[in-house]
């Protein structure tokens, strides 16, 4: 979330901004303003009026060397974080001093590569009118349709279309190209949700609660205008605000603001959280609407993504939130050519976050470098309308605590193979078949454990920040565990584990979590990945899943909702999230599993303290199957 991003940086430069100001203003024009060797004015905004007459705000960005006869290709990025802010008159200041530009980086760097760029907000958001009754609806979509429409009907344009962004605007990128419109030739969705039901709001079933909470409190401080909201600021600093950032930007011709003021007057958007808390299950329609979240997502509009093969780059990290295995799901099923990388990478690949490393490790590739290599995919596509070279399909990715990037065609890669670590006597793992007519392990659930509440997986998908487990020992307490013994040589796990429970339980319902882990000689616990799951979703479906999976199939359905039976054996099965890691010879590998994970995700049942019955005997046996390569304990 850009906005997000700069605002919080504001806070930190706006007193030297007042002191600054003291000084006296300089004459100059800032780059938006300046006219293109074609005689247009670099950037200008503007209304699009949509078929049932909503008002889109768009802002168009020239390259600064476009001359006139020149066509170019364009590049969108359609946001609901407000496309544009309106600086206020410490910025301009500052800008016709510095003869800076208010574009971005990434519109700069577009320019400065020969593409147009449009920045659209989305219809109920930013300066566009309308009402929002889910994310990405079909209106929604339909419009970025309509504005591609436009697009290629200017004098400037080469007739050929992009779309890139980071998370809600990956998905963006990559439903425009959903929406029928031949000259959208190449997409970059980049950290996005495949499968918004089950990789980011009901992850297995669980409500990602906290994150829906905070997402939703911004974006309605951002539909309200609410700056100082948005960014935690109160007092001097909040009535300061204006002179550095004066809010959403109005189009060109509203000059007074006023068609601004009077759509944020009439605004009336849903509330994310009471909607996703009403849905019985992630399958059904949100509330207030007639849609899905899987009808508007990438992953059910495969028919219309396929229909003209637009070739994607994909992007996501091993730790950002629940994107990595339906971004795998993505490449084995739809049939577009993708350049899938996952790297070690926070939500945007601003940080590196292989927990093996010390945190401030500098992100491979740069963010600047990551930019470059966007735009050398574009290039590819959308400036010659014969591509030089077929297009690329395959997975880069990078495997943890080894630092090596490497390509495959296939997931697992090649060299791996299933090894069941079955649960055993004193919380052990191992690859032996237990041999005990009956054991046991009992469990009352910790509903106070956690992964933390500030740098999980789960944050960074609020702006982008670190993600830091640090050493999870003490965590590990709380949990039951099961562990190991150490590894004689190095090891490579690289694939999807699978966790599978035989238990029986006090309660219904229940969550159910399992992370890997990393466990070093000195007793030091790295996490390397996890996955959970309801208990109420539990039943495997025999139907064709709807995309390829890497583990049992929980349709997610109401209709398929099935209660625990209290003291009854049980079978829990469920995915973690892939991973690629090298574990080092003379560590251990640890299973631990936990039902809750707060105030992170949703509590099952709310208020209640399961206990479980774990089973690991001869003929009632619980494990984890993980994909690795010489997994040979001393």
């Amino acid at each position: 979330m850009r906005v997000i991003k700069a605002l919080r940086l504001l806070v930190v430069i706006l007193t030297v901004l007042i002191v600054t100001f003291a000084v006296g203003a300089m004459t100059g024009t800032t780059a938006g303003r300046q006219l293109v060797p074609a005689g247009m004015q670099r950037n200008t905004a503007r209304y699009i009026v949509m078929r049932d007459n909503v008002k889109i705000a768009i802002d168009l960005w020239l390259p600064a060397t476009l001359e006139r006869g020149a066509k170019v290709p364009t590049i969108v990025n359609a946001t609901r974080y407000v496309r544009a802010m309106q600086a206020g008159p410490l910025t301009h200041w500052l800008r016709r001093f510095r003869r800076g530009s208010e574009a971005d980086r990434t519109v700069e760097a577009f320019n400065a590569a020969g593409y147009a760029v449009v920045l659209i907000d989305a219809r109920g958001s930013g300066a566009s009118s309308g009402t929002r009754e889910m994310e990405w609806s079909p209106d929604e979509v339909e419009d970025y349709g309509q504005v591609v429409d436009w697009i290629v009907a200017q004098g400037w344009s080469n007739g050929r279309v992009g779309a890139q962004g980071v998370s809600y605007e990956g998905n963006t990128a990559e439903l425009l190209a959903a929406t029928g419109r031949s000259a959208i030739k190449a997409v970059a969705p980049l950290f996005d949700d495949f499968d918004p039901s089950v990789n980011i709001a009901f992850m297995g079933g669980v409500l990602n609660e906290d994150f829906v909470r905070q997402w939703g409190t911004m974006n309605g401080a951002l539909d309200r205008n609410d700056l100082c909201t948005l960014a935690g600021l109160t007092g001097f600093k909040c009535r300061a605000l204006p002179l550095v950032m004066t809010g959403i930007k109005p189009v060109d011709d509203d000059v007074d603001g006023s068609q601004l003021a009077q759509i944020l007057a009439s605004r009336k958007n849903y509330d994310v959280l009471a909607a996703l808390q009403q849905l019985r299950s992630p399958r059904d329609t949100v509330p207030g609407s007639t849609s899905t979240l899987v009808s508007v997502s990438p992953s059910g509009l495969r028919s219309k993504l396929e229909q003209f093969n637009t070739p994607m780059l994909i992007r996501v990290g091993w730790l950002d939130g629940g994107t990595t295995n339906v971004a795998l799901s993505r490449f084995f099923t739809h049939s577009n050519p993708q350049q899938l990388e996952i790297g070690p990478w926070s939500h945007g690949g601003g940080h590196h976050v292989d927990q093996f490393l010390p945190s401030d490790t500098q992100t491979t590739p740069s963010s600047a470098q990551q930019l470059q290599q966007m735009i050398a995919f574009f290039d590819r596509y959308l400036k010659s309308k014969d591509n030089a070279a077929p297009a690329v399909h395959e997975i880069r990715y990078y495997t943890m605590n080894d630092g090596r990037w490497r390509t495959t065609k296939q997931w697992p890669p090649a060299g791996m193979e299933v090894v069941r670590w079955y649960f055993s006597d004193s919380g052990g793992l191992s690859r032996e078949i237990p041999s005990a007519a009956l054991a046991t392990d009992r469990y009352a659930v910790d509903t106070m454990a956690s992964t933390g509440n500030t740098n999980t997986r789960w944050h960074t998908q609020l702006g982008g920040g670190d993600v830091i487990y640090g050493n999870r020992a003490l965590a590990d307490q709380r949990l039951l565990t099961y562990t190991s013994a150490p590894f004689a040589s190095d090891v490579e796990i690289s694939g999807v584990p699978v966790v599978t429970l035989n238990m029986a339980s006090t309660h219904t319902d229940g969550g159910f979590f399992g992370y890997l882990e990393d466990v070093a000689p000195d007793g030091t616990v790295t996490y390397i990945t996890e996955g959970m799951l309801r208990a109420l979703h539990r039943k495997i479906s025999a139907a064709p899943p709807p995309y390829r999976m890497f583990g049992p199939h929980h349709t997610y359905t109401s209709t398929d909702t099935t209660p625990l039976t209290v003291g009854v054996v049980e079978s829990i099965q469920f995915e973690l999230f892939a991973t690629s890691v090298r574990i080092a010879h003379g560590h251990r590998l640890r299973l631990a599993l936990a039902g809750a994970d707060r105030p992170n995700l949703a509590l099952y049942p709310a208020g209640s303290s399961p206990t479980w019955t774990v089973h690991r005997s001869a003929t009632t046996s619980s494990f984890v199957e993980v994909q690795m390569s010489n997994a040979t304990p001393k």
